[in-house]
């Protein structure tokens, strides 16, 4: 039974991720993240990481995204100007941009299960879960840490870009 609802968050969170590339229009895409993080966060709850589920649901799905959409709605990138295309050479560098974090990605996942180190204990993992998770995100996993704040800080960012692009001229009223 496991292996079922494993393979259908997995393919919830792949359809969902895809259809957050591929929608044009802004809402769309942020909502499409969120049922990505949900199925992410019930991946989590098949590993038995209860407590990243419910911080992947808390902090990701809610609070973050409500924050996306706020700004969203707030600058109404709704309009017919932001669902502009984006130009042929950002996109080719995206792509290969991402290419090259899916090389990296799967080079530091060979390297890990080459030289496994044998981690916490069982014993260690269920009486000080959140301990062991809080000293290893701060320890270990320092720099994927630091990179999630830069991306979500890219994306702010483009936000801002995207409402500060030159619009055509409105007939002020008087």
């Amino acid at each position: 039974m496991e292996a079922v609802f494993f393979f259908l968050f997995a393919f919830v969170a792949i359809v969902s991720a895809l259809l957050l590339v591929l929608f044009r229009n802004p809402v769309y895409s942020a909502l499409s993240l969120v049922a990505t993080l949900f199925a992410l966060a019930g991946l989590f709850v098949l590993l038995d990481a209860h407590f990243l589920a419910a911080v992947q649901v808390i902090v990701y799905a809610g609070a973050i995204m409500v924050l996306f959409l706020f700004v969203i709605m707030l600058l109404n990138l709704g309009h017919a100007e932001a669902l502009e295309p984006a130009g042929g050479t950002y996109r080719r560098a995206s792509v290969v941009l991402l290419m090259v974090i899916l090389v990296v990605q799967l080079g530091v996942l060979a390297g890990r299960q080459l030289g496994a180190s044998p981690g916490a204990s069982e014993e260690e993992m269920v009486t000080g879960n959140v301990r062991y998770i809080g000293e290893l995100l701060y320890t270990d996993y320092l720099f994927p840490f630091e990179v999630v704040s830069v991306i979500l800080l890219v994306a702010l960012i483009g936000v801002i870009v995207l409402v500060k692009r030159d619009r055509p001229a409105q007939k002020k009223k008087l």
